[in-house]
């Protein structure tokens, strides 16, 4: 059965029990903290989102396109940093990019105008996608050490450090300036990086352990027609799901703010609580599988997002919204995780870059995607196209129900 579906036992001196040795167990919590301060920052950003647009005096329109410079820097980047890390290794290039990230998080308090707010993010956007390519790849070179599928652990962790850097955000949105509390993330992301690298730094990336039967190893490694098309399928599904975070994440707290007249404190919880039920959908994504399968896992959770984003994206009022992106948030949790699973399975290791590819392509051509349309139509409008593609992703991952390796499921 392929490793990235099915839990096995590691080999002796573990983690929460399993049998993995210290080195591995120091690179699963280093790994884990940079996945972690991923989503803090990323999310300490978005919460001043509704600031920043009023400081550069952005309309709608002007946004999306600002926010484009997100997509089009990590588009470039993550196209380039397959080759960085084949080259210096994914932990030395893990390590750069969170220096990157760290230090351009301060640059878009310091714009005044779209045109130098979209630039910035350009290098903010060249970072978040360098960092997130970078963690994929030595998530999954662990994963295959630890032959245990602790992939949705690390997923967790980016969502728990956004729902934290939220709370955050949140928190000091009415008494600090977004000058002030950006260029403070930059401060603690420095600091964690500094105390995280030196362990992915010292050590290598594990290979797949010897001890592996060959029977268990990944199939669908011979990059065959029909295995890339499969992934592409996959690839799509991810983008359905990380499409609606992107959303939500750039666009949510400006909705609540906005369109229900909800406080700056209250619109920044409404992407803590949406960060908050993904992260609690994904500590318990393990339990789901085994339960249901990934298959109903994949149809359940397109379901429930798309039920939740509807009102959430057009209720009345601020209460009835926060719900939604509650529901939302346990809805999206595992459909990402488990889409790249599936393409690994398919084509072992290029599946997953190219299922993640896809998917964070999604989550960063998103929020562009909502502004050019809230100018069209409005934001709550806007918005329910999260709803219709985690629909999408329902009606395709239960069309590729046999679309898997033998004994996928």
């Amino acid at each position: 059965m392929p490793l990235l579906n099915k839990v096995r036992t590691a080999a002796p001196g573990g983690l929460g029990g399993d049998t993995a040795s210290p080195s591995l167990s120091r690179l699963r919590s280093a790994l884990t903290l940079f996945f972690a301060l991923d989503g803090f920052l990323f999310a300490g950003w978005v919460v001043r989102i509704p600031a920043i647009k009023q400081q550069t005096g952005s309309s709608a329109g002007d946004l999306g396109l600002a926010l484009l410079g997100v997509s089009a820097g990590a588009v470039v980047t993550m196209t380039l940093t397959g080759r960085l890390c084949r080259r210096y290794g994914s932990h030395a290039v893990t390590v750069a990019t969170a220096v990157l990230l760290s230090l351009s998080i301060a640059l878009p308090a310091l714009t005044r105008s779209p045109l130098s707010l979209g630039l910035v993010l350009l290098v903010f956007g060249s970072a978040y996608g360098g960092i997130n390519v970078a963690m994929n790849s030595a998530a999954v070179d662990l994963v295959a050490a630890l032959r245990r599928p602790v992939m949705p652990s690390f997923h967790a962790a980016f969502s728990l450090g956004g729902m934290l850097g939220a709370g955050l955000g949140g928190l000091v949105a009415g008494s600090l300036s977004p000058a002030t509390h950006l260029l403070g993330l930059t401060g603690l992301g420095l600091l964690l990086t500094a105390a995280a690298g030196p362990v992915l730094l010292r050590e290598p990336s594990p290979a797949l352990p010897e001890t592996v039967p060959a029977a268990d190893r990944p199939r669908g490694r011979t990059g065959g027609t029909g295995a890339r098309g499969a992934v592409v399928v996959f690839g799509v599904i991810a983008l359905c799901t990380a499409y609606g975070e992107g959303a939500l994440a750039d666009w949510g707290a400006l909705h609540l703010e906005q369109d229900l007249h909800a406080h700056p404190g209250v619109a920044a919880a409404g992407y803590s609580l949406f960060a908050l039920t993904m992260t609690a959908g994904r500590l318990s994504g393990t339990a789901l599988l085994e339960r249901l399968g990934q298959t109903r896992t994949l149809v359940v959770g397109g379901t429930t997002a798309a039920a939740g984003m509807l009102p959430a994206a057009l209720a009345p009022n601020v209460w009835a919204a926060l719900l939604g992106f509650a529901v939302t948030g346990l809805g999206l949790a595992n459909i990402f995780p488990v889409a790249v699973a599936r393409a690994g399975a398919l084509a072992g290791p290029s599946g997953v870059a190219a299922a993640s590819t896809l998917g964070y392509g999604g989550m960063l051509l998103g929020p562009p995607s909502i502004g050019f349309l809230a100018d069209w139509f409005s934001l709550p409008v806007a918005l329910t196209t999260v709803a219709v593609l985690a629909a999408g992703a329902a009606v395709i991952g239960y069309a590729a129900r046999n679309t898997r390796a033998p004994q996928a499921d």
